[in-house]
């Protein structure tokens, strides 16, 4: 399985977290009531989940076609290109393999937004004694 989330840091506000929802017109990921590091409204996330035997989601691209023409309207709401992370979660089975086109990574170079990838094996050991 992977997750592919925009993340945005905001200045903890509803209201922020409302009107990023509102500019970008996208969901965002449900808010887990049981956050524990900082306020549940500073970082608005949203979340495209793809299965292995999906197509491929060129997620980068994607993200940018959403935000690039919106930079100009996120600054005036205080979100800087510093606060936007892509974040690729990825629980694999029998190898951690990722390919990315090098136009895909000069485009997301020249946004100047971040991307992390994380990593770890999906837990297929039986409980069985």
């Amino acid at each position: 399985m992977k997750y592919h989330h925009l993340n945005i840091s905001t200045d903890g506000t509803i209201e922020t977290y409302n009107k990023i929802t509102r500019l970008l017109n996208l969901k965002p990921k449900e808010i887990d009531k049981e956050f524990k590091f900082g306020e549940p409204y500073s970082i608005w996330t949203y979340e495209v989940e793809t299965r292995d035997e999906d197509d491929y989601f060129d997620f980068i691209n994607k993200f940018l076609d959403i935000l690039e023409p919106k930079f100009g309207d996120l600054e005036k709401i205080g979100v800087t290109k510093n606060d936007i992370l892509f974040w690729l979660l990825y629980e694999y089975d029998q190898q951690c393999a990722m390919e990315f086109h090098p136009q895909e990574m000069k485009r997301l170079g020249v946004s100047g937004i971040h991307l992390n990838i994380d990593c770890w094996p999906l837990n297929t050991k039986s409980t069985n004694a």
